[in-house]
């Protein structure tokens, strides 16, 4: 029996861990500090800074004077608002119904509905941009089809086709968030509505649109930043439909061998506007916040035969549309080709000429993905335990910190990084480290995002145990907490690997020749009309992109991905 001086087991342990959690997790967090201070805060500011300066080396605020004053750079801003709104209005139109049908009715094959929509997720924009070229453009497949049964199409180039890409490219966004709230809505509140009377029509858009208000604003969210930020396919599509993201790139990519302040100037202001959206959204989110008890979650209302089929022919349309670039491009890649123009017949000779004239860029886009991807794991395993396990204000403003270069767009970070380090004590630009650097910065809340999530679910008990037997609190996470965490990490680890490879934006202004991936080689093969080849790389990262889902697919249990 125990003395009244003595302390219990329980305070022992609280004692133990206060003592030996302190130190280790401690320094993590002082690390992760350093580290995002240094690549994260430290570009930024230098960005900000640099919008102030003048071609003589003085402050100046001429550059948002001539922001403001310039028609042409007002205009691009309105032009990015206004794809960017209309892209967003495109992905609800079919995201939404089809989320609906999905969820409320018993139609067919969903499993392979859901794999395509991911899929068409998950594919880089601008490969969808490059393969509606294919099939639309003033060339194009379907553009010749058509013109020869007399009828006379508009092309995919202007600002029309890039509404349409980015229409199609994001409202998986939307499906997937719509149809997780309306698998959780609580029935019971549709059947009150019911019962009082009011139509079909009338339900939906009085109970259940208002009820999962805050996750489609979510997805809408997304939507909206993905469009605003794209740098690929206004570039391939625009014919001179100029938007932020082209201006600033254009901007640095002129100023190289003198003063980028007007980049920098575009690329703040950028930032302003796209964290002005995404605060936007939370305020509506914050005024319009329902709950449910979720105990009445909806059933699948069962169809006839004949209205089962026609349902699942009306889901699958926009599944098959949106899949289409994945399949344009490996079919095209088989496809003979002189230059620019495919020819009757099939070959290998597409794969053979990328073989033999851009190994390394195949080379480069895995060797870089592989080691960001282990940063990324290693690092959000360890920085998800900060914020889930050792909450307070400095670990709150740690995730505020993180979600930083989320919303940015990837361009920015590009210039922003180079600002920052192309310069001595630290000189980066050119070399592999800063596109590493780059990947691990903007990919890495994924991983974090489903680490934190598997550890919200693991019982604090596993690890105090584990740390009263006398193990470190280090050797405690290594051993017991990190491989219960494992399988949860691998959801996002896989979708930060999948993002990663086909990571344009920032590629395209930190590469040069040495360092080139196959999404830069694919934009360039584009732009100088070698489509057989560009069609063969953008196959491999298909491939690779459809494989990983597979098996996250496979280690989730057939989850797939949280997205």
């Amino acid at each position: 029996m125990l003395s009244k001086a003595e302390p219990s087991p329980g305070n022992v342990i609280r004692q133990r861990l206060l003592l030996r959690k302190w130190d280790f997790w401690t320094a993590v967090t002082v690390v992760v500090y350093l580290l995002l201070c240094v690549f994260v805060v430290y570009p930024l500011v230098t960005l900000f800074i640099n919008s102030f300066i003048s071609e003589e080396g003085g402050f100046t605020i001429e550059n948002y004077i001539t922001f403001i004053s310039l028609k042409y750079y007002r205009m691009a801003l309105l032009n990015s608002f206004m794809v960017s709104a209309l892209a967003t209005l495109g992905a609800i139109l079919i995201g939404v119904p089809l989320a609906y049908l999905s969820t409320r009715y018993a139609i067919k094959f969903k499993g392979l509905m859901q794999i395509m929509i991911v899929m068409s997720l998950l594919s880089p924009p601008f490969i969808g941009a490059y393969s509606w070229i294919l099939l639309m453009g003033n060339n194009g497949f379907i553009t010749r089809f058509i013109r020869d049964l007399g009828i006379s199409v508009p092309s995919i180039y202007g600002m029309h086709g890039i509404v349409f890409v980015f229409a199609l490219q994001f409202y998986p966004h939307i499906f997937l968030y719509v149809s997780g709230a309306l698998k959780t809505i609580d029935t019971s509140l549709e059947e009150a509505s019911e019962s009082l009377g009011m139509t079909s029509w009338q339900r939906l858009r009085t109970v259940t649109l208002p009820l999962i208000f805050p996750t489609l604003s979510a997805g809408a969210l997304m939507v909206f930043m993905a469009s605003f930020a794209d740098f690929g396919t206004p570039m391939l599509l625009g014919q001179g439909f100029k938007v932020l993201p082209i201006l600033a790139y254009e901007q640095f990519v002129s100023e190289m061998g003198g003063n980028p302040a007007m980049a920098s100037t575009l690329s703040i202001i950028l930032i302003l506007f796209s964290t002005s959206v995404l605060f936007t959204q939370r305020y509506f989110v914050a005024r319009k916040n329902f709950s449910m008890t979720g105990m009445r979650t909806p059933k699948l209302i069962p169809l006839k035969p004949l209205a089962k089929t026609l349902l699942t022919i009306v889901a699958f349309i926009p599944a098959c549309i949106s899949i289409l670039p994945q399949l344009t491009v490996i079919l095209t890649s088989f496809i003979k080709t002189k230059g620019p123009v495919f020819q009757s017949g099939f070959s290998l000779d597409s794969y053979r000429e990328v073989l033999y004239r851009v190994p390394r860029s195949i080379i480069h886009t895995y060797s870089y993905s592989i080691l960001s991807i282990i940063i990324m794991v290693a690092g959000g395993m360890l920085i998800s335990y900060i914020l889930v396990r050792r909450k307070s204000k400095l670990t709150a403003a740690l995730d505020g910190i993180l979600m930083i270069p989320y919303v940015m767009p990837g361009t920015v970070l590009g210039i922003s990084l180079i600002v920052a380090f192309n310069k001595p004590p630290v000189v980066l630009t050119g070399t592999w480290i800063i596109l590493v650097i780059a990947y691990v910065v903007r990919k890495i809340p994924y991983t974090i995002r489903s680490s934190t999530a598997i550890l919200h679910q693991l019982d604090r008990s596993v690890e105090e145990a584990s740390i009263s037997l006398g193990v470190p609190p280090m050797k405690t996470f290594f051993k017991t907490t990190g491989r219960l965490m494992a399988p949860g990490v691998i959801s996002g680890a896989i979708l930060s690997w999948i993002t990663t490879i086909n990571e344009l934006s920032s590629t395209l202004v930190l590469y040069y020749g040495a360092t080139a991936t196959i999404s830069v080689t694919i934009y360039s093969e584009v732009f100088t009309s070698n489509y057989g080849t560009g069609a063969a790389l953008a196959s491999i990262l298909t491939l690779s992109t459809l494989i990983s889902l597979l098996i996250a697919n496979k280690l989730s249990g057939g989850k797939g991905l949280s997205v």
